[in-house]
């Protein structure tokens, strides 16, 4: 039976994420002794259209100063004082006493109201910071389900306006191969996974994965040395790779030891931004050389659809995100 709960209190803090850099924790306390928790989560590589994540050491937004003057330096810039500071002074005191399920309300308040920046793109969030309203959004969503007497992932269903009559559990993506901005290996590409699709239950896929990983560990101990088996920001490992599709032949080779080829398919983000060179159009696959790149390394957007095509008839790949730069929208419409 749904209830009418208020917002009594909401406390921002900072805290540190997985790989040690600081993100806004909000906890969102209500009128019936409930306290709700999100934490807010942080890409190493981001796109220039995403939303601002405020950060003490970047731009002063105009009448925001920071809450000490040593806050720009500590944490190599990263801290995020500042966000904390907007969502404790400025989102909270407006937020108090408004009904915990009025999930679009609160968001509008905070987003077009309390902050208010707009660019190009849509609403930027750019003077609180997107990490201070996005942590508050999530733990009032929380509050929000509990209110309900409802599971999460239904009542969100419901704010989204989709079918609630039948629910199927996601297939586990397990990121096995770090590389581009998540390790200090050559390659390009920045995320190589594994979906076990054809798993029964989401038991034998997390068991899938597990098996292929530590098969996929032993493969890469073999070829490359124990050295090769450290990992990268996400867990998956980071082996001195020289080519993207080394790294998809130690997978396929630890898939066909694990026994379970054709219950697993690959998918990739390649996050092609951070190798493209918007001046020549070139898509350049040995960037993290540093020597420069190897003689045909660097791709136009055609060579790369066909380099990607081949993939698709070499490798079970079943996805590709980000396979061209955020920009290049004629060759993702070549590439369909």
């Amino acid at each position: 039976m749904a209830r009418h709960v208020k917002v009594a209190e909401i406390r921002g803090r900072e805290i540190y994420d997985s790989r040690g850099n600081p993100t806004v924790e909000v906890d969102v306390v209500t009128d019936d002794g409930g306290c709700f928790r999100a934490a807010v989560p942080s890409g190493a590589s981001t796109g220039i259209y995403e939303a601002l994540e405020l950060r003490d050491g970047g731009k002063i937004p105009d009448g925001l100063p920071l809450p000490f003057p040593e806050a720009a330096s500590r944490c190599m810039g990263k801290g995020v004082l500042r966000a904390v500071e907007n969502v404790n002074k400025i989102i909270a005191p407006k937020l108090i006493g408004m009904d915990v399920t009025q999930q679009a309300e609160i968001d509008k308040l905070m987003v077009e109201t309390l902050d208010g920046t707009r660019n190009d793109w849509g609403w930027c969030k750019g003077r609180l910071g997107a990490n201070a309203i996005l942590g508050v959004s999530m733990a009032i969503c929380r509050a929000g389900a509990a209110a309900q007497e409802l599971p999460l992932y239904e009542y969100l269903a419901i704010l989204a306006k989709r079918p609630v009559d039948k629910f199927v559990l996601p297939v586990p993506s397990f990121n096995v191969i770090n590389g581009g901005s998540h390790a200090g290996n050559r390659l390009a590409c920045q995320e190589f996974m594994i979906m076990p699709v054809g798993a029964s239950s989401f038991r034998e896929a997390v068991t899938i994965g597990a098996e292929v990983y530590h098969h996929l560990k032993a493969c890469i101990k073999a070829k490359y040395g124990q050295d090769a088996c450290n990992v990268g920001d996400e867990g998956g490992f980071a082996p001195s790779v020289q080519d993207n599709n080394e790294a998809l032949d130690v997978l396929m080779e630890a898939l066909k030891k694990s026994g379970h080829e054709g219950k697993v398919v690959f998918a990739t983000d390649v996050a092609a931004s951070e190798f493209y060179d918007g001046k020549t159009k070139l898509y350049d696959l040995d960037s993290k050389n540093p020597n420069g790149s190897a003689p045909g390394m660097k791709k136009t957007a055609t060579e790369l659809i066909a380099y990607y095509k081949e993939w698709l008839t070499k490798y079970p790949l079943a996805s590709i995100e980000d396979p061209f730069d955020q920009d290049d929208w004629e060759a993702y419409s070549q590439f369909l």
